[in-house]
Formats: C-alpha cells, sequence, structure tokens
C-alpha cells in the first residue's frame, strides 16, 4: 500500500473503532510522538490510547498530500466531555515501510479558540 492508502485506511479504521484492525497498520518498530504534549508512544500504547480515549465520537480525513513513503493528513475530530460535543482538528504525519506505518508524528488543537486580542484579519 502507498502512503495515501495506508493514511486513508488509518483514518477509516479509526473512525469505525475499529480497534482491534489498528496494530495491523503498525510496523512493529512504531513511534507515534505528540508535538503538542511532548509524549512518544510504541504501538500498544498508542492503540490503548486510541481505545480507551472517553468520549470519541468520529475521525474524519479532510485533506492528504502523499508520495510513496510518506503522507500528511489534516482530520476533524469530535467527541464528548462534559456531556458537550467538542471539536479537535489534529495534522497526522506518516512514514510508511512495507505498507505498515514506522513512524507517526500528531499535532492535535481545539476548534473553540479565540485568536489574541489584537490580531487584525486581512
Amino acid at each position: 500500500m502507498s502512503a495515501r492508502e495506508v493514511m486513508e485506511r488509518l483514518a477509516d479504521v479509526i473512525d469505525g473503532h475499529r480497534w482491534e484492525e489498528l496494530p495491523t497498520l503498525l510496523d512493529p518498530a512504531f513511534t507515534c510522538h505528540y508535538v503538542h504534549t511532548g509524549e512518544t508512544f510504541d504501538a500498544e500504547s498508542w492503540v490503548r490510547l486510541n481505545a480507551d480515549y472517553p468520549g470519541f465520537q468520529n475521525f474524519r480525513l479532510e485533506d492528504c498530500v502523499a508520495d510513496q513513503e510518506r503522507a500528511a493528513g489534516r482530520a476533524h475530530v469530535t467527541g464528548t466531555a462534559d456531556g458537550k460535543l467538542q471539536h479537535f482538528e489534529v495534522a497526522t504525519f506518516i512514514t510508511v515501510s512495507g505498507g505498515l506505518i514506522v513512524d507517526m508524528t500528531e499535532v492535535w488543537t481545539d476548534v473553540d479558540q479565540a485568536p489574541p486580542t489584537g490580531t487584525r484579519l486581512a
């Protein structure tokens, strides 16, 4: 599978809550780094984090740019906390070898933030 195909499959598996399929997309040497928190996960801990995340609802891949070995994706994610719907955006960068994700970097943000005071729009 190309990196684009792997990214699209990853999004489909996560959106479908098919956690048992998630490890089949990951190389045994897989690592995932969360830039926004500084955390690094191996395959087992990253799958568990996703499967156990409270309130998760949907993961929709909105855009993907790729070549054979690398892909960058932007997704919209929804979940609930305290009974309220929350929206997030995530940028996911993967490196694929032999059809499996070897390396992943993610950057998450919520979309309910207000711009800093005094910010001008062009």
